[in-house]
């Protein structure tokens, strides 16, 4: 077993990449078309198995588990016990620390476009006079 300072660290930095590759894949534009599809089928389908299926891309909650079963499966790393038991730790931890993450750089991208939006508004304004 790793020391628990060393655990921590990892646990803080794998959530990094589940992070990025959670919120790419649910928000940025490079995947707008299957994230639409995967919107439209998640309202559409028959079946409830179908609707949750598509659901799991368009939320990067739900998706960042996903995520972090193969960062785990990746990496080996375990939480603070040697067994199965840490790989569940392990999981559960990043996805919450990733989601930690995603909801700061949202509020982050939120701020700043608000300022960009005002800063343009203040610039139309001067234009005018």
């Amino acid at each position: 077993m790793m020391p628990l300072s060393t655990q921590v660290a990892w646990l803080f930095l794998l959530a990094i990449p589940v992070a990025c590759i959670a919120w790419t894949v649910t928000h940025e534009e490079i995947f707008r078309e299957p994230h639409d599809y995967c919107v439209k089928q998640s309202k559409q389908r028959k079946t409830l198995l179908g609707r949750k299926f598509f659901y799991l891309f368009t939320c990067e909650y739900c998706f960042s588990h996903y995520v972090t079963v193969f960062i785990l499966i990746l990496t080996g790393y375990k939480f603070l016990i040697d067994d199965w038991r840490g790989y569940l730790l392990a999981g559960f931890s990043i996805v919450w620390i990733a989601n930690i993450y995603m909801s700061l750089f949202g509020l982050i991208r939120i701020d700043l476009k608000k300022e960009r939006l005002e800063a343009q508004e203040e610039e139309e304004r001067l234009n005018k006079k």
